[in-house]
């Protein structure tokens, strides 16, 4: 049994590569060996998002706060809230976050495959979120 006390582990930002906005990674668990899952705990400002990616294995997301929006590839851009549990299929392309004035924060899960857990791609345009242009 390992335990993470809360607080334990230092918050994080979302990388620029791969987010647009403001994002916190925060209690990030990764299971032992022979176990591949491993997620963390995302908080998104209003409008931050995750780029285009996709996961071996898929991805389920835990909505704990807020208000958000997910988006598979060909799809509709769906409404997230505290509560939804969203899963991504292996391969599925998509991208998750904020919506464009609440702040969302969920569990994202994954599990790796040959050491791999996330493919990212190119980021959400503001066009794609559907902020028009000013």
């Amino acid at each position: 049994m390992d335990i993470k006390r809360s607080g334990s582990q230092p918050s994080a930002k979302g990388p620029a590569d791969y987010f647009t906005g403001s994002v916190r990674i925060d209690a990030p668990f990764k299971g032992s060996e022979p176990a591949r899952v491993g997620g963390a705990t995302v908080t998104f400002e209003p409008g931050a998002r995750t780029a285009w990616h996709t996961h071996p294995l898929g991805q389920t997301l835990i909505v704990l706060s807020g208000a958000g929006l997910v988006q598979r590839e060909g799809g509709p851009i769906e409404d997230i809230r505290p509560g939804d549990i969203v899963w991504f299929a292996p391969g599925e392309k998509h991208w998750h976050g904020a919506a464009p004035t609440t702040a969302m924060s969920h569990i994202a899960i994954a599990e790796a495959l040959d050491g791999k857990v996330v493919d990212w791609m190119e980021k959400v345009t503001d066009e794609q979120y559907g902020v028009k242009p000013s």
